[in-house]
């Protein structure tokens, strides 16, 4: 279609690297692939990630990885921005020199 998109995706491994790669090459293709891309992209991103993680456990399983891995990406449809993430990964937005609030870092003692 004639819709612009941009995709940006930052990992940040706990135990070791091999989520935090597998994550990076796989969660953008599964985000493409989704059905949802053009008409809901935020959900496109939440299944995504989803999907992304059981692929990652059922290899993780077969392969005695230990592994985990932070994340965070942000899908930029035309003029409308998509964040979604997981663990205590973050994204800021500065804009005109101000940060912008995009969402609610996981922390431990949050419920």
């Amino acid at each position: 279609d004639d819709v612009d998109r941009a995709y940006f995706a930052v990992f940040d491994g706990h135990g070791g690297v091999d989520a935090a790669n597998y994550s990076a090459t796989h969660l953008h293709v599964n985000v493409g692939l989704h059905e949802e891309i053009v008409k809901n992209p935020g959900e496109a991103l939440k299944c995504s990630f989803q999907k992304t993680d059981e692929m990652f456990l059922f290899r993780a399983k077969r392969e005695k990885l230990r592994s985990g891995t932070t994340g965070v990406s942000a899908l930029i449809v035309g003029n409308k921005l998509h964040i979604a993430w997981l663990g205590d990964s973050q994204v800021m937005l500065v804009q005109q020199g101000k940060a912008v609030t995009l969402m609610e870092p996981h922390k431990p003692e949050r419920e």
